[in-house]
């Protein structure tokens, strides 16, 4: 399985997550991999890491988008499909060192398939301020 095929399995169990708020995030992880029939480990491993990893950093990831929403916006605004893939881009930039360019652009190819019409540009954005602000 191809590492977009993967990422995208990851996006969509962020995504679930999101909308379910579940108290047993392990649970919910095999869970997914069970009912998406995903056998093979790397696919698992990043997943799981994916997810842990968010979950972890949350905060830090959270602070990185409020800081570069336009003034008048606020976390809640964003769709639960933007944030999904807001927190998977910038935890693979900053924690995975993912360079940016990759993550960025597997992110909008994302926003593409399963956002609204503006959600490319809107995560574009929110992404470029956050490389730019962690490049200073």
């Amino acid at each position: 399985m191809k590492r977009s095929a993967i990422r995208e399995l990851a996006f969509r169990l962020i995504y679930s997550l999101e909308i379910q708020k579940s108290e047993d995030i392990n649970e919910q992880i095999e869970l997914y991999l069970e009912c998406s029939e995903i056998e093979e480990n790397e696919a698992k491993e990043y997943i799981k890491d994916a997810v842990f990893g968010i979950e972890k950093n949350i905060e830090n990831i959270q602070e990185l988008i409020v800081k570069n929403l336009k003034a008048d916006w606020t976390i809640d605004r964003i769709s639960k499909i933007d944030l999904s893939l807001l927190k998977l881009a910038i935890y693979e930039i900053i924690y995975k060192k993912i360079p940016y360019k990759v993550a960025i652009n597997e992110c909008l190819e994302l926003a593409k398939k399963y956002g609204e019409q503006n959600s490319k540009n809107f995560v574009n954005g929110i992404l470029a301020s956050v490389v730019k602000e962690l490049e200073n």
